[in-house]
């Protein structure tokens, strides 16, 4: 039986990657809130105030040295990790994304001599899978933990500690419950939902694992896996947080 759901959620991963690489180059327009994410002037301007919270409680962490960014994607937030680090390793599943990744550093220019900048690598691995090789002083992820199935959360939280050097830190960001996060055409299952369906704009239609987590929720999940977490919320959005392994 435990053989079977584990061949049934490794499935979903593999869909869950599909859906990403072939999503890659429209995922902006949900950041961006363009298209099917276009939900109206006040919750677009709601949005984007909630961004710009999280942007600068990243600033304020500063996330310097060597820096691992897991589900890179797009490069939506290693263009603003560029500005701190002296060093990204950028890691995600898909190939599609990471070209979209390379070009925007590229032409933004955060990688040039004129502006402070880093040197960033890039490795398409699957995440589940995937094994650090050396240590970081920080881990990075967004919209990311809501991907990891409740069945892997501690063993993915095992990877980040051993990515971390002595004294690294963490730092993420992911969705609230919220309806008006998503495209105006998809549904939310519920908050205790583990998989939802997803389309792109030519119909397509895909499965992804896709947790909600209250704050509370969380830290108290992570303090059980020895973890010290100050998980905190925007008003409608965004949960974030940075954590530290316990003593």
């Amino acid at each position: 039986m435990a053989g079977e759901t584990n061949d049934r959620l490794d499935e979903l991963l593999r869909e869950q990657i599909a859906y990403y690489r072939a999503r890659a180059g429209e995922y902006d327009e949900w950041f961006l809130r363009t298209g099917r994410y276009d939900h109206g002037e006040e919750q677009n301007r709601r949005w984007f105030a909630e961004v710009a919270e999280v942007t600068a409680a990243l600033d304020a962490f500063r996330p310097a040295g060597r820096v691992l960014e897991l589900a890179a994607g797009t490069g939506l937030w290693t263009e603003r990790l560029a500005w701190h680090a002296d060093h990204i390793t950028a890691l995600d599943a898909s190939a599609e994304t990471l070209a979209i990744n390379r070009a925007r550093l590229n032409r933004s220019g955060a990688r040039s001599d004129t502006v402070p900048g880093s040197a960033v690598v890039y490795e398409q691995a699957d995440i589940f899978a995937w094994r650090p090789r050396e240590r970081y002083d920080m881990v990075f992820f967004s919209f990311w933990l809501s991907h990891v199935p409740r069945e892997r959360f501690a063993a993915f939280w095992q990877t980040v500690r051993t990515a971390l050097a002595d004294g690294g830190r963490v730092f993420f960001i992911d969705s609230l419950y919220t309806d008006a996060s998503t495209a105006r055409d998809h549904q939310l299952a519920g908050p205790e939902a583990a998989s939802l369906r997803r389309h792109l704009n030519d119909g397509r239609e895909y499965r992804i694992v896709k947790v909600f987590y209250r704050s509370d929720e969380l830290s108290e999940r992570l303090a059980a896996l020895g973890w010290r977490a100050d998980v905190r919320a925007t008003a409608s959005f965004f949960l974030y947080g940075e954590a530290v392994p316990s003593a």
